[in-house]
């Protein structure tokens, strides 16, 4: 069976894009995708994996994501492949003509069109809200129709299948992303703490600035860029202008760099708003770190509070207690990690994964 992958962009590398990639490479499936940064793939350890790419988009804000949503929705490899499924924001506006398929919903439904709608409005200038309202609006209506082609959907969490009935009014099956925990180790505790994440408004990442700024003792690093024509540069931007001394970005870092900061910090830190899943907690806590998150979204899900870290609600002086607390006895964690990372393995995911196909072919096949 040949099997075609819808995504976005393959551009700013972030854990949504490990999962397409991954995906791809064990089920011998192909990319079509938009923006391709080779560079970013090559660094992740993704060479092997065949992409396709429709061509660029417009680097600019809301006219990438329209430029984006218009090649997917006019292109059609339906004659190429058996089966199809779609990632991220815009990939499903190629329903209509690729069936059977799948939605794999990592942030699904797009968060700036229903819950972070107010998050992004804020940052924005008169005019160009008037624009971001204009595009929302019109966006959506396209977004919602072309979502009653996708024949399932599948949600990363909890947290995103809630959202996905709320808004879409679609029942969804939850699947986990994969972590291939036997590549990550440990090694030491280091004399830093680590955040893993693209440099966005709903990350937070300020909150973590800010917490380290009142411990100068302690060091943060911070891995992670943002795509061009994003909303977020601004706010990237910003983040740079004023960080203390105890607080570098990284940028961007190849697979195997990355898995030599997990082994080496002292723990890990996510502040991201409601994360769907966040396989950057998981990938720490298999590196037998210590994981402190929010007291929400998939954090919920993936960390045991008091056991494989500490959940806190988003309030400086509750992430500098917890970061003290963590910090005075860091390996006291270290088991509890290692054992709630293999729940979320990549043998799991991709077990049920094919099991879902095979179940959307034979119910397709049944109604004709």
């Amino acid at each position: 069976m040949k099997i075609a992958i819808f995504h976005d962009y393959l551009s700013a590398i972030g854990g949504g894009d490990k999962v397409v990639l991954t995906l791809a490479r064990e089920l011998g499936a192909d990319i079509i995708t938009t923006d391709v940064n080779m560079d970013s793939i090559s660094k992740m350890g993704f060479d092997n994996v065949r992409i396709i790419s429709l061509g660029e988009t417009i680097k600019m804000p809301v006219l990438k994501q329209i430029s984006a949503s218009f090649k997917f929705a006019t292109c059609d490899f339906s004659k190429k492949y058996d089966f199809f499924i779609f990632s991220n924001n815009w990939a499903h506006f190629a329903s209509k003509k690729h069936k059977p398929n799948l939605l794999y919903c990592q942030s699904a439904p797009v968060r700036v069109f229903y819950d972070f709608y107010d998050l992004y409005l804020d940052q924005l200038s008169f005019f160009s809200s008037i624009l971001f309202k204009i595009w929302v609006t019109f966006h959506r209506k396209f977004y919602e129709w072309y979502m009653k082609d996708v024949c399932l959907i599948v949600a990363n969490s909890t947290s995103a299948q809630k959202r996905v009935k709320k808004y879409l009014e679609r029942n969804s099956i939850v699947i986990y992303p994969p972590i291939d925990t036997k590549k990550f180790k440990f090694k030491e505790y280091g004399d830093f703490w680590l955040s893993v994440n693209r440099l966005y408004p709903e990350k937070r990442l300020e909150l973590q600035i800010e917490a380290f700024r009142k411990l100068p003792d302690e060091r943060l690093q911070i891995v992670g860029g943002n795509a061009q024509a994003d909303n977020s540069s601004q706010y990237a931007d910003n983040l740079i202008k004023d960080l203390p001394e105890n607080v570098k970005l990284i940028g961007n870092v190849t697979e195997e760099e990355l898995i030599g900061l997990y082994s080496r910090c002292k723990a890990f830190i996510i502040t991201s708003i409601d994360e769907p899943f966040g396989m950057a907690p998981v990938e720490a806590m298999a590196s037998g770190k210590a994981v402190l998150g929010m007291r929400e979204g998939g954090c919920l899900e993936t960390v045991i509070d008091g056991s494989t870290g500490l959940l806190v609600k988003p309030d400086i002086l509750e992430i500098v207690n917890a970061i003290k607390i963590i910090s005075s006895e860091p390996s006291k964690y270290k088991a509890q990690c290692l054992e709630q990372a293999r729940k979320f393995d990549e043998d799991i995911f991709l077990g049920r994964i094919r099991h879902e196909i095979n179940e959307v072919i034979s119910n397709r096949k049944s109604k004709k």
